[in-house]
């Protein structure tokens, strides 16, 4: 099966994910080849990947050449360059000629046969799967390419899987896709997409979520970030629900007796996406109930077990990644959906640090999580949708509930990003990484609070939240040079109060970073203590073994 050349290479139209890995991007594209790579390589670790298969760029150009397509497209593309095609009519254009194409038949016939294979082994009539976008220049280590693309969840049946395959092969002129490419320097007519087609993990009974093998923020490679949240992923992709945030000590990981658990953040989680009943509208978004919102998605054995397979996988890949995970509801069992590298924090300047401080104090406005560390001040532009792009003055502060790949071409104008809803691993922080904004997410009532005219002060300079003050406050920007800093023969240490500040300045050349608690500090030593008058009640402190948290705790002073 598959298609021959002129040559007689033999080129598949169709593969098993599990037969392909990262040499196989240009066959494959990014997202599915490092699926297969998972599934083939780290399986021995009982890292869980669900199975599926890939249409193949041939698969793609066969759709593009039975239709002939290729001058179309190549008309629009050379319109909107020039400006005498606006892009959401060039974009528009191309999609509606792809959406009205016909599949050609061995295409139809090899996906009906792979599906049917995947049904037959769940033992479903009509197996529910995501149909998902990877396109062949996608998840490069320079480019994260994230959501791009179009992806479909709970697809049940042969001829929706191969419509949901054709919407995937027109989501690669999208707007955003077009603009995204223009930036990055690809040619869009030399890069094809691939379409993968994995059995559903029941998230929407459980919890997903995403996580990085490298602490988003600072690039303290020694912590892994993990977001979750109530039902399907795509709320956290998109920064639709305001997930939890756990942060793992990598170098601990599998330590006997110890839980290397940094910090347990608990999200609002107000809502959540879930399979509908309605065939024409697979998924719906529903609201989380009080012990959901009140509640964290996954238990510590949980988050330990997602922290070690981030180092295994980032080990593997020999670099951070950026991976999305999911838990099945009905088994309990937790899977990787997907990993790509980290685009950010990976290519920063290791050799140079640079800090902001506001000159001026006063009180905030607003506050959420900071992305990034730097400030930035401006007018506030509050927006309903991306199609408001056209109002949005160069260089104001972009005020939304929460941001998708539409508004990719707002976002390169804007000096900073407000969003009300959000993690650290949504779309609108992603993004802002990439394009070095400064960016608040999660910052509940911004739409609001911030009123569009308004002049503002975005500041992530102080720490893990990030705060929003009314006018432009004077700040200074200090560049330092690591490689210049001396070294000493004596060691040098520094102690703080902010236990989040040690992973911000792991970049200075000191030989360590403590941790001053002034209650340690002020108390009086207690005479009455069972370990003698040397020592110090400690309400939260340990008492007996290891791990056994006691309310009447002694530390030796």
């Amino acid at each position: 099966m598959g298609i021959v050349d002129g040559t007689g290479t033999h080129t598949p139209l169709v593969v098993n994910l599990i037969d392909v890995g990262m040499t196989d991007v240009g066959t494959v594209g990014g997202k599915n080849a490092s699926l297969g790579e998972l599934s083939r390589n780290l399986a021995r670790l009982q890292i869980e990947v669900p199975q599926g298969f890939a249409t193949t760029a041939a698969a793609y150009w066969s759709f593009i050449e039975a239709n002939a397509l290729q001058e179309k497209i190549k008309a629009q593309i050379a319109g909107i360059q020039a400006g005498s095609i606006r892009l959401k009519n060039g974009g528009a254009a191309i999609r509606k000629l792809i959406l009205h194409g016909r599949m050609p038949a061995e295409l139809q016939n090899e996906v009906a046969a792979f599906y049917g294979k995947l049904c037959r082994s769940a033992g479903l009539k009509a197996a529910d799967v995501a149909v998902r976008s990877s396109a062949t220049a996608e998840d490069l280590p320079t480019a994260s390419f994230a959501g791009q693309l179009e992806s479909f969840l709970n697809i049940r049946g042969e001829q929706p899987v191969l419509e949901a395959i054709r919407r995937c092969f027109a989501s690669l002129f999208t707007d955003r896709a077009i603009s995204y490419r223009e930036v990055q320097g690809f040619d869009h007519l030399k890069v094809a997409v691939s379409v993968g087609v994995q059995r559903m993990v029941r998230s929407d009974k459980a919890g997903s979520g995403v996580m990085f093998s490298i602490d988003t923020e600072t690039g303290f490679p020694d912590v892994v970030v993990i977001n979750a949240a109530w039902g399907l992923g795509e709320f956290v992709v998109k920064g639709m629900t305001d997930p939890d945030e756990y942060v793992v000590f990598k170098p601990l990981l599998g330590t006997l007796r110890l839980t290397p658990i940094l910090e347990k953040r608990l999200g609002a989680k107000r809502q959540k996406l879930v399979y509908a009943a309605a065939a024409a509208e697979p998924t719906r978004a529903k609201a989380t109930s009080e012990t959901e919102r009140h509640s964290f998605v996954l238990d510590d054995r949980e988050i330990l077990k997602l922290a070690g397979w981030a180092r295994a996988i980032e080990t593997h890949y020999g670099r951070p990644m950026d991976i999305e995970w999911a838990k099945d509801g009905l088994t309990g069992k937790l899977f990787i959906v997907q990993a790509r590298p980290e685009t950010v924090q990976s290519r920063t300047n290791a050799g140079a640090l640079k800090t902001y401080r506001l000159k001026s104090s006063k009180k905030p406005l607003l506050k959420g999580l900071a992305i990034g560390s730097s400030i930035a001040t401006g007018i506030v532009c509050r927006l309903g949708s991306a199609r408001e792009g056209d109002r949005f003055p160069d260089g104001a502060i972009l005020v939304a509930e929460m941001t998708d790949p539409d508004w990719g071409p707002i976002m390169k104008r804007a000096s900073a990003i407000v969003t009300a809803h959000g993690g650290r691993t949504s779309h609108a922080a992603i993004v802002s990484r990439e394009m070095g904004l400064p960016a608040i997410v999660g910052a509940v009532g911004a739409t609001h609070i911030l009123k569009s005219g308004n002049a503002v002060t975005v500041s992530c300079a102080e720490g893990d939240e990030g705060f929003v003050y009314s006018g432009r406050l004077k700040f200074e920007e200090t560049d330092l040079p690591l490689d210049a800093i001396p070294k000493t023969r004596t060691r040098i240490m520094l102690n703080i109060g902010d236990p989040a500040g040690a992973l911000r300045w792991w970049r200075l050349p000191a030989d360590g970073i403590g941790l001053a608690r002034m209650e340690f500090i002020v108390s009086k030593p207690c005479e009455d203590s069972p370990h003698g008058a040397g020592a110090v009640r400690c309400p939260e402190g340990r008492k007996g073994e290891a791990g056994d948290r006691g309310t009447d705790a002694w530390v030796s002073q």
